[in-house]
């Protein structure tokens, strides 16, 4: 498990992608791995490899906008991951 929180301003889906504030993520596995990546208008971001504490590693499984538009504040400083990736399962339940 990497995530679990409350959809929304916890875990914000957001174009076919999930944006999870530090305080809902389930790992401390995220390292980035220094390749930078830009988008037109969220900005600058760099690329984030998960580390299982088995040994396996993911690499760029997500990123991180460590420049973002200030007109997005629900990307700012979150670990992002894809929806459709083929390494990730998500489950919505209610509480």
């Amino acid at each position: 498990m990497i995530a679990d929180g409350p959809l929304g301003w916890g875990i914000t889906p957001f174009e076919g992608n999930f944006y999870i504030r530090r305080k809902h993520l389930r790992t401390e596995g995220f390292k980035a791995n220094y390749v930078p990546g830009l988008c037109i208008y969220k900005f600058l971001y760099v690329w984030m490899d998960l580390r299982h504490e088995n040994g396996t590693n993911i690499r760029s499984l997500g990123w991180m906008y460590w420049l973002p538009n200030p007109l997005l504040p629900f990307i700012w400083f979150r670990v992002a991951v894809p929806r459709g990736h083929p390494e990730i399962s998500y489950e919505e339940y209610q509480r």
